[in-house]
């Protein structure tokens, strides 16, 4: 907690705190202690204003934080088949007591989680007046979506509180949907197909326990972002390039749909070693390449480089496909990462924006006179979305917008958010001069996280 607030990303804070534990506590320690931060940072509107309800001077930082994990924890109805109330308060009064430097804090400890739930009903109720406290988000992120979806605003909200379903894609060189389904089935294991290559759990299962996860048979990839490869229409022997690739989850997808020659950029040297793993799991390292005459030849290369600076790393051979899956405020995905809420600062918006021009701008020069660009953020924000769009539409002469999704609005229950065409959707201009088709897109009622396509095919 102490981490997150001080600006460190959540996955990086639980990182360092399991490498604190005692060895022979690390195993047993880390799914409570992640399910835990993950569930505070959910709640951490609510519990820091329950805090300041009942403490009249801010206690040292040790305490403000156990305190939100262990209110946050009595606040969710659903915590409390795994955390009894009593178990909250006696372990959170004995981690308190058993530091030196804060067990003066025992009594306040106790005091503060035994009075909220005595008083529990009438607390969260009054909460519900406090707009931070009642969404669990930052004033200016509330104004932002109000803003921006008046008419869904509140459930875009509520289903960036709910945990993302574990949705998996199907690698189609090695099998069907079909026939994986029948597979989880025969290992009691419940899914549903959600698309083309989507298949979502009926409950989350750590991946070394999903089959044929380490074989490469399937990944970890949210439904919406798998649209992403689907409408690329990527052919044998294409030229790609998967402009802003980590972890590597779209280059994957990408390469188990044709045989292509695919550049994967990235610019942090710590997160392309990711990529190459993904491929190495996939079956896509280097020394794995078919090359035959009855089977063309994919192949996957991992580059480190700045996708706005291409005179670093491009050779001179123009793409077939570019995708620009750009940096972003991740809006998005932040039930998968409730921490980006507490992190980002409106201010970041403006220069997430011009980040995004300078990169789709120096990759439009790359592409083919009749290649296509696919611009893409994991964002519900219109700044970085549909304004975009339409910025580089503007600017770009030669650029024909095609058919795409547009915006993907995220919902709780799997119920679709977005307006009649869920949200703004991007369609080709009329008086396009050039050849194209409309391509399939998955299930819009699967449930999915906040993404914007947008697509542009170069005269």
């Amino acid at each position: 907690m102490g981490a997150v607030r001080a600006g460190a990303a959540l996955p990086a804070a639980l990182t360092s705190a399991f490498a604190a534990l005692p060895h022979d506590m690390a195993a047993t320690a880390r799914g409570a202690v992640q399910d835990i931060a993950y569930r505070t940072m959910r709640r951490l509107g609510t519990v820091d204003w329950l805090i300041k309800q009942r403490v009249s001077k801010a206690p040292p930082p040790p305490v403000t934080n156990l305190l939100a994990c262990a209110l946050a924890l009595l606040v969710d109805d659903e915590a409390h088949a795994a955390y009894t109330p009593f178990t909250v308060v006696d372990q959170a009064v004995r981690a308190i007591g058993a530091r030196r430097d804060v067990a003066f804090a025992k009594g306040l400890v106790n005091a503060v989680l035994r009075g909220f739930l005595r008083e529990r009903e009438s607390a969260l109720a009054a909460a519900q007046a406090n707009e931070v406290a009642r969404w669990n988000y930052p004033q200016w992120w509330i104004d932002a979506v109000r803003r921006a979806w008046p008419d869904r605003w509140q459930a875009i909200l509520e289903a960036g509180n709910t945990q993302g379903p574990l949705t998996l894609r199907v690698n189609a060189r090695r099998t069907s949907v079909a026939d994986y389904l029948q597979r989880l089935g025969e290992e009691n294991i419940a899914a549903t197909p959600i698309g083309e290559h989507a298949v979502r759990l009926a409950a989350p299962l750590p991946v070394d326990r999903i089959p044929g996860f380490m074989a490469g048979d399937v990944s970890v990839q949210d439904a919406g972002a798998q649209i992403a490869a689907q409408i690329m229409d990527v052919r044998d022997g294409m030229r790609v390039l998967d402009a802003c690739a980590a972890p590597g989850g779209k280059s994957g997808h990408l390469l188990e749909l044709a045989d292509i020659d695919l550049i994967a950029l990235e610019s942090d040297a710590t997160r392309a070693a990711r990529i190459g793993e993904n491929f190495e799991r996939l079956g896509f390292s280097a020394d794995q390449a078919e090359d035959d005459a009855q089977h063309p030849a994919w192949h996957a290369r991992v580059v480190i480089g700045d996708a706005g600076a291409p005179a670093s790393w491009f050779e001179g051979e123009l793409f077939d496909r570019i995708l620009a899956d750009v940096p972003c405020s991740a809006s998005g995905i932040v039930r998968r990462h409730p921490d980006i809420r507490w992190l980002r600062r409106q201010s970041d918006i403006e220069a997430l924006v011009q980040e995004q021009r300078r990169i789709v701008d120096a990759l439009w020069a790359l592409v083919k006179p009749g290649g296509e660009l696919l611009y893409v953020t994991c964002s519900i924000f219109p700044e970085e979305g549909e304004a975009q769009a339409s910025w580089f539409e503007s600017t770009h002469a030669d650029a024909v917008r095609l058919d795409a999704p547009g915006q993907l609005l995220p919902a709780a229950d799997g119920a679709p958010a977005g307006g009649p065409d869920y949200g703004a959707a991007s369609v080709a201009r009329p008086d396009a001069d050039v050849q194209h088709d409309a391509r399939p897109v998955p299930d819009r009622t699967a449930d999915h996280d906040g993404f914007f396509y947008a697509r542009f095919q170069k005269r």
